[in-house]
């Protein structure tokens, strides 16, 4: 075959491939069309006169229907580039087909919707009045359901607290960044983990927030011209990819992306802030100190950035809601994906270089039977108040609380003879209490710090990948202390949340402290399972900072971490401590300054204790057999 005749029969292949394409997208258009009134951007009007950009589709009926509501940050448009988007018709058809309204809006200020726009800054009203606009429209049966995963998902949380009666039922997916403060956890949205900065915002903002100076249609544009419009204005910025692994090395952090030309926006802004700062209690965060009288269906994922939070927002609910009601019909799953992964599951699930097994769960079945009962009075169907998927057992589980009521926290205790230096050192984890004191000595240095490899994370660009990957080559590193269990005689089911306690002296004002938990293989191979942060400047609490003095001694709690892992016979338990987790978190400079508008740090000479005066520890919820 000659050159052109390869060219022209891949040139036919190709549009082949594309009108075929094109002609499946017709065709969900074409069914919608069938059974659908299709209301496409519909102003919706704000108390403040902001109009929301919504799409409607609705069932041909004269009864009313229920709703199904998604707003989001994202660009749902229907048509970009000149084609029809598959994805952003087909979750309408099905909702139409099963008796659902489906109506999915722009926050203010994303793409079509007017106002300004502003990362769960937005009004909370903004949800509120679109909950009263929806339920006053006569094809309303005026009980709406909230749905999305991630952004559109973080939202329905502090909204739910004003309770609209129309509101009836959530199914937040991967929800984390929803959530501010809940009982130890001042994350603010994802912003923090231990009071260190959590460098996802960096790469995802850079990509996400429109530059103030951006194009705007004008303001009270009809809907006639949005719908000519959206065929060939998409509105949705084309921003130059950005390799992360080398930009967010770059400092102070808080030029990042204005060092690689990004758009201007709110980052600059929110970097400054301090974990309880009070502006993190405007806007869209949940609080644990506000109402939520809603049931809801939680998903949340092993491997997930908002593990933890999330579950203690679950937990924070059943035990502080007023209703009984309420608290009876909260309900979670616990699959082990990556964020906003839940579908992906296969018959041979890799999360990272792991294989879950068959973790596949039949998700639409599930949010639909729950929508079914909420929004349309039919039958409940049989589930339970827990379903968690356990790793290394690779198995689904049931259970009526988080964590499992046959979790006993079983403490583990950090020990050596002064030299757990990377996995070649003599750290040991022991249920036997230290005696005398052989503290763990490293150096971190900001300018050089641990390589964040896998772990529970999302939106970093190609800078982090998440899953659980085999930790063996970092734990050579001398900055990297390992604590490893004898080989375990029998199988060992850890569930639930995972407490530890440092004592650490220093040479420096501040630093960090890092943990990792680990299943060995025998092997060799160490899949990471959770892990977590500490700025120490925050172990006394985030309303005020608490400088260390040289050589002193100080106790450092860190925030719990979770899982579900069968550790099997044969096996090993390990935790890493050390400094730096990077770019998970931002570093800390180690010089008791506000590390965002630092370029250079000091090393830090730490020392980890471990005697019976100072006993770090690390607690697993091991299940009773």
């Amino acid at each position: 075959m000659t050159m052109k005749r390869t060219y022209l029969f891949f040139l036919l292949v190709f549009l082949l491939l594309g009108t075929d394409s094109f002609a499946q997208e017709k065709s969900i258009l074409a069914q919608l069309e069938e059974i659908a009134i299709i209301d496409q951007k519909v102003m919706m009007p704000m108390r403040d006169g902001v109009r929301l950009a919504t799409d409607i589709y609705r069932p041909k009926t004269a009864q009313p229907v229920p709703i199904i509501f998604s707003r989001t940050p994202y660009n749902f448009n229907a048509y970009r580039d000149g084609e029809l988007q598959e994805r952003s018709l087909q979750t309408a058809l099905e909702a139409v087909k099963r008796g659902y309204a489906y109506v999915v809006q722009n926050e203010r200020g994303r793409f079509f919707s007017e106002g300004e726009w502003d990362i769960l800054g937005t009004p909370l009203t903004d949800g509120y009045d679109a909950f009263t606009w929806m339920a006053a429209q006569p094809w309303s049966n005026q009980k709406i359901g909230t749905i999305g995963c991630s952004s559109t998902a973080e939202w329905q949380m502090a909204v739910a607290s004003l309770n609209h009666p129309a509101h009836v039922a959530l199914v937040p997916q991967a929800f984390g960044a929803g959530v501010g403060r809940i009982g130890n956890y001042y994350e603010q949205g994802n912003w923090y983990r231990g009071g260190a900065g959590q460098m996802l915002f960096t790469a995802w903002l850079y990509g996400t927030q429109h530059d103030p100076m951006a194009p705007k249609l004008p303001e009270g544009i009809s809907q006639e011209d949005l719908l000519r419009l959206q065929k060939f204005y998409d509105m949705a910025p084309r921003y130059p990819k950005v390799d992360w692994k080398v930009a967010l090395s770059h400092l102070p952090v808080q030029d990042i992306i204005k060092n690689v030309n990004g758009p201007q926006g709110i980052y600059e802004e929110m970097i400054t802030r301090k974990p309880n700062d009070p502006k993190w209690y405007e806007g869209g965060l949940y609080h644990d100190n506000m109402e939520f009288e809603k049931p809801a269906y939680w998903f949340v994922s092993w491997y997930d950035v908002s593990t933890s939070p999330n579950l203690a927002m679950y937990n924070h609910i059943i035990t502080n809601a007023k209703d009984p009601k309420v608290r009876d019909n909260q309900y979670l799953v616990i699959a082990p994906t990556l964020h906003c992964s839940f579908t992906r599951a296969t018959e041979n699930t890799i999360v990272g270089e792991r294989s879950m097994g068959d973790a596949r769960l039949p998700y639409n079945e599930m949010t639909y039977a729950w929508f079914d009962y909420w929004l349309k009075g039919d039958p409940k169907k049989e589930m339970a108040k827990v379903t968690y998927f356990t790793m290394g057992s690779n198995k689904w589980q049931t259970s009526d609380t988080w964590p499992p009521k046959e979790a006993e926290m079983t403490t583990y205790y950090l020990n050596s003879a002064g030299k757990a230096n990377s996995r070649n050192g003599d750290g040991i984890l022991t249920n036997k209490k230290p005696g005398k004191d052989n503290p763990d000595t490293f150096q971190y240095d900001p300018m050089n710090p641990v390589t964040s490899y896998g772990g529970n994370v999302c939106c970093t660009g190609n800078a982090v990948q998440g899953g659980s990957y085999d930790q063996q080559e970092m734990e050579l590193r001398e900055d990297i202390l390992v604590y490893t269990s004898e080989v375990l005689a029998e199988g060992m089911e850890v569930s639930g949340f995972i407490e530890s306690t440092l004592y650490l002296s220093t040479d420096v004002k501040d630093t960090d402290l890092t943990i990792k938990l680990i299943d060995v293989y025998p092997d060799g191979k160490a899949y990471n399972l959770d892990e977590t942060i500490q700025r120490v400047r925050y172990r006394e609490g985030y309303e005020k900072e608490m400088f260390m003095e040289s050589g002193k001694v100080y106790e450092v709690n860190l925030t719990p971490m979770s899982t579900s892992n069968y550790f099997e016979k044969g096996h090993r338990i390990r935790i890493e401590v050390s400094s730096s987790n990077f770019p998970r978190f931002d570093r800390n400079m180690n010089t008791g300054g506000n590390n965002y508008d630092e370029t250079e740090g000091v090393v830090a000479t730490n020392k980890i204790h471990h005697s019976s005066k100072y006993p770090s520890f690390i607690s697993l919820p091991i299940m009773k057999k």
